[in-house]
């Protein structure tokens, strides 16, 4: 089914879903397509494959994440999401929601985000997790691309487990007051998070490093933030990160 347009604005809305079956073996039971968010299932796990430009400004996506009991689901992207101002204004969207259930695992990993000149995104993760269940969730985020400034993103994450508020974040840019604020960006060119939720596993220790940062939550789990010059500075200060975080 196609996406509605109106004005030249696009509407998508996308799922995947996962269930364990009686052998413990992971089935994905849903994955349901819309405009430019397209899920193909691989050996490897569930790829975001983009089937359009954007999202353009006006845009509104969502996609909606149901990791089951026992369950486990991996996300990568097959190429990196470009963010572009629309014909007719306004912000862009891009809405996720998760569930973990029981013993579930979600591992979020997509190619990096360019927030390209003119922009203007707003993008949002609400992830629920139930008692035992782990995640990965990694974002990457690069100002612009080569020889640009950035456009404008604001990067909210909200994640609870069993019911209780593990983790509230969230990063503004493409604004001097941020992107050159010794206290939050300091003039980077890409930006990146990873947040470590395992019961499982004992809590690090706090690190601050050259561009790097890895500080436990107050539940269960760490937050790995890191600033670079460039997407690859980046992404290995964020895999670091994770090997100090014990991930």
């Amino acid at each position: 089914m196609s996406s509605p347009v109106l004005a030249g604005r696009l509407t998508a809305r996308a799922a995947v879903a996962t269930r364990a079956d009686s052998a413990g073996r992971t089935r994905v039971t849903v994955l349901r397509s819309d405009g430019p968010l397209a899920l193909r299932e691989t050996p490897l796990g569930v790829y975001l494959v983009g089937t359009a430009a954007g999202p353009l400004g006006g845009d509104d996506l969502a996609l909606d994440i149901d990791v089951g009991p026992g369950s486990c689901l991996v996300i990568r992207s097959a190429a990196g999401m470009l963010l572009l101002p629309g014909p007719h204004g306004g912000a862009s969207a891009l809405r996720i929601s998760a569930r973990i259930g029981p013993g579930g695992r979600l591992d979020y990993a997509p190619q990096p985000t360019v927030a390209a000149a003119g922009c203007d995104h707003r993008a949002g993760a609400q992830i629920e997790l139930a008692a035992g269940a782990t995640l990965r969730w990694r974002e990457e985020m690069v100002l612009g691309r080569h020889g640009e400034p950035s456009g404008q993103c604001t990067s909210r994450l909200d994640v609870t487990v069993a019911g209780v508020p593990a983790y509230r974040g969230e990063l503004t840019m493409g604004h001097p007051e941020t992107d050159h604020s010794s206290a939050v960006l300091d003039g980077a060119g890409a930006v990146g998070s990873v947040l470590l939720v395992d019961a499982a596993r004992p809590p690090p220790s706090a690190a601050v490093h050259d561009g790097l940062a890895v500080l436990p939550l107050a539940g269960p789990g760490a937050a790995v933030t890191a600033t670079a010059r460039d997407a690859m500075i980046l992404a290995r200060r964020l895999d670091l990160g994770e090997e100090r975080a014990g991930y």
